[in-house]
């Protein structure tokens, strides 16, 4: 029986790919299978396989992407795609296309502007025990630094309205580009939903583009740049503390030394204590001076973010209340 709940939206289904071949023609098929309503955009990466055939003949429109990596391919796809909503998943096939109706359900009716489809699986897989310590340091980090929104950061099962979508900056070039959509959802107050669903396995024939190593210091040095960029005077701060440390650390000896004899004979590490101190400070102000900054940007982009349209299934609160004032006002004049 068809959900009046997806009435009169226009839903696109994004699936950036990079050598899909295995699994990318079941993917499509599923996704317009439980989405009948959706357009289905395979945007290829530079598959050296089938990967863009297989998806055309399943019926999906396939843009080509000539940017390596899945943060240059998301930037490109909210770009030119208009819609209502936005689902984006992963052509490998570890993420089912069953659970993408629910996904939307959830953000219609919680009125979000993105849900995420945590993976209740991800570490089952032998596979992937080699990513379970990353997956819980990361989102351990995060948590700390931006708050508690999400449980996992990683997941590239995703469903966002147009409001997200267009005030999304989309600045990372790989696999870091889940960790910036968190960071952007955190940072602006963004309404956000979570979903638990079940992670699926590779088939065989089909390797994960994944590397712990690399993939894993790309993600941590984002991590440090997103915290300069949205939190600068805890990120100067730390910083400051550093030097400051190892100025008291110069300077200790030399401070017992005089106490004790009235005279300084390590001048050199006296004025290197001193050094550091000035950095230290210098460090602090600059963290200081670039929070009034962020904060000014944020509020900026706060305001961009209110002036786009949410999904057009999704009125209003305000614009509710003012159409009952209204009606209210009208059956008044007329009594």
């Amino acid at each position: 029986m068809p959900d009046p709940i997806f009435d009169d939206l226009e839903i696109a289904v994004l699936l950036p790919c990079y050598n899909e071949e295995a699994t990318i023609a079941d993917v499509v098929a599923g996704f317009r299978r439980e989405l009948p309503q959706a357009q289905v955009f395979v945007y290829d990466n530079n598959s050296r396989d089938r990967t863009a055939i297989l998806a055309a003949k399943a019926g999906a429109t396939v843009v080509r992407e000539p940017r390596q990596g899945k943060g240059h391919v998301v930037r490109r796809m909210f770009a030119d795609i208009e819609a209502d909503i936005y689902v984006m998943a992963d052509g490998d096939g570890t993420y089912a296309p069953e659970d993408a109706p629910d996904l939307v359900r959830t953000l219609v009716t919680e009125r979000s502007d993105m849900v995420v489809g945590t993976r209740r699986g991800v570490t089952d897989d032998a596979g992937r025990a080699g990513h379970a310590f990353g997956n819980k340091l990361f989102n351990g980090i995060y948590m700390t630094l931006f708050g508690k929104d999400f449980t996992d950061i990683f997941s590239g099962y995703r469903v966002f309205n147009q409001r997200f979508a267009k005030s999304f900056p989309a600045l990372s070039g790989g696999f870091e580009i889940e960790t910036e959509m968190s960071v952007h959802a955190s940072m602006l107050r963004m309404p956000v939903s979570e979903l638990a669903l079940d992670y699926g396995r590779r088939p065989e024939g089909s390797s994960s583009k994944l590397s712990t190593y690399k993939d894993g210091l790309k993600i941590l040095w984002t991590l440090m740049l997103l915290v300069k960029e949205t939190r600068p005077f805890l990120f100067f701060s730390a910083i400051s503390g550093a030097f400051l440390l190892a100025s008291i650390a110069f300077m200790a000896p030399v401070l017992v030394e005089y106490f004790d004899t009235g005279l300084v004979s390590k001048i050199p590490t006296w004025i290197a204590a001193i050094a550091l101190l000035m950095i230290s400070m210098l460090f602090f102000v600059s963290g200081v001076i670039l929070d009034s900054l962020a904060r000014s940007r944020a509020e900026h982009k706060r305001m961009l973010y209110m002036g786009l349209p949410t999904t057009r299934s999704q009125p209003r609160v305000i614009g509710d209340v003012q159409r009952r004032s209204r009606g209210k006002a009208r059956k008044s004049i007329a009594a």
